[in-house]
């Protein structure tokens, strides 16, 4: 790390260990945001970005200060750590080399799970949740303006930390800004996937929601990248559906439905729809379309722990990995290389586990107010821009963070209005009791 990179790691670093637990997740965020993966510590094979060292000390203080979320461990808590257990286990059957096998794997854990505990462990009501919304809302505005920066000049800011290139790649003409993060296309959807959670505190806190919506739509734009507009309409239609509630099941079967029919007609797999998305210029859905039908056609390289050689399965594509892997630009697929079939499908798992509780939220409506549960319901179209995120494209950076931030949320807010529910049940319960005995006192018993 640099002198400059240094004095940002420890300044953030104290402010999260020192600040009120509601707002632990700010200096996390702000790490995450400000710095790229350049700046960090190496020890021998072990690689510390400086987010990753902030993800350290946040455990560090959980475990310390005993912030532990109340009602205890949940599914989605399961789930995780048997993704972790599992992924590990996995990674003893990859090779022992940069990019692979259990010490690159441990750390693809660490940044998972760490992430998820963190938010699941500091974030645990509706005020909170909003409270962090409004936070990020503030900390990614000197991001879009960068990016905004990047669009005109062709210059990234950012670049004096290492990773990012100085000059901003272009594409059909257009610079396409990244300011600190991997790609432009993360960049972007950084932006699209938390547009609604910036709609969802509309209610709250309005000035901040607007200047959320305006930053979003920076980033988005920024980034000249058609799988963030892609994302960004994915996440307003989620919201959309708000206003016909009782029709998100029968639209989902018609999903289920309009998918089967364009296999039966179409002479390719359906998913080759991908390919004739392009709102930019320049979009590679054909190559996002062909991976998914060669990921498929090698099903036995990789199903039972994942593997370390996917440069055969295309004849073109960015070479990666040590030129073992291909361009894989689908989470979904990167998880099963990491760790097989088991992995993919933990995965997928949790995310139909978050949607489910996001319904089940919303059945205690006489816990939470009208906008509370407008702000969960965004919460899932967050989530569900995500979903559909991951078929094109693979968070390889920080920000996976926001992946796992809303996968967290959801599992913790549902943790707690399920544990206010049972307390209300149990007091309900206790004050029926307590009316039945003052009608119907017990028998006097009087001594001889």
């Amino acid at each position: 790390m640099n002198f400059p990179a240094t004095l940002f790691f420890f300044a953030v670093a104290v402010a999260l260990w020192t600040v009120p637990r509601r707002l632990a997740p700010v200096p996390l965020l702000i790490g995450c945001c400000y710095m790229t993966m350049g700046q960090s510590l190496n020890l021998g094979l072990i690689n510390l970005p400086i987010f990753r060292m902030l993800l350290i000390v946040g455990m560090v203080r959980v475990f310390a200060k005993k912030e532990f979320a109340p009602g205890g461990r949940n599914k989605i808590d399961t789930l995780v750590i048997l993704w972790g257990c599992w992924v590990m286990f996995a990674s003893f059957f990859h090779q022992y080399i940069p990019g692979s096998g259990p010490i690159y794997t441990s750390g693809v854990v660490m940044n998972v799970t760490f992430v998820y505990f963190l938010f699941r462990n500091w974030i645990r009501d509706a005020g909170e949740i909003a409270d962090i919304a409004k936070a990020l809302a503030i900390i990614l505005t000197p991001v879009a303006i960068e990016m905004a920066m990047e669009r005109v000049t062709g210059k990234n800011n950012f670049s004096v930390f290492g990773y990012v290139p100085a000059n901003v790649d272009m594409r059909e003409g257009k610079f396409r800004a990244q300011g600190p993060f991997g790609h432009s296309i993360l960049a972007g959807t950084v932006g699209a996937v938390c547009f609604p959670l910036m709609v969802g505190i509309w209610s709250r806190h309005r000035r901040s929601a607007i200047l959320g919506i305006m930053v979003c739509l920076f980033m988005i734009f920024a980034s000249a990248s058609s799988g963030p507009i892609m994302s960004l309409l994915m996440g307003i239609g989620a919201i959309m559906l708000w206003y016909q509630r009782p029709l998100v099941s029968v639209l989902r079967w018609a999903a289920v439905g309009t998918y089967l029919i364009a296999e039966l007609v179409m002479t390719r797999p359906a998913y080759y729809l991908i390919s004739k998305i392009d709102l930019t210029g320049g979009s590679t859905g054909w190559h996002r379309s062909q991976l998914m039908e060669t990921f498929f056609a090698h099903f036995s390289e990789w199903w039972f722990a994942g593997t370390d050689h996917t440069r055969h399965w295309m004849p073109y594509g960015v070479p990666i990995g040590n030129g073992n892997h291909i361009d894989i630009t689908n989470y979904y697929i990167t998880f099963a290389i990491l760790g097989g079939l088991p992995s993919m499908l933990l995965v997928i798992w949790i995310l139909t586990k978050a949607f489910s509780w996001i319904g089940k939220i919303l059945q205690y409506d006489d816990i939470l107010e009208v906008d509370d549960q407008f702000m969960v319901w965004c919460m899932g179209a967050g989530m569900m821009a995500h979903a559909a995120t991951s078929i094109s494209v693979a968070y390889f950076d920080q920000s996976m963070i926001f992946f796992w931030l809303n996968v967290a949320v959801i599992s913790s807010f549902y943790s707690s209005v399920s544990l206010e529910a049972d307390e209300d049940e149990m007091d309900f319960a206790a004050e029926i009791e307590g009316v039945r005995h003052d009608r119907h006192p017990p028998p006097a018993h009087h001594g001889i």
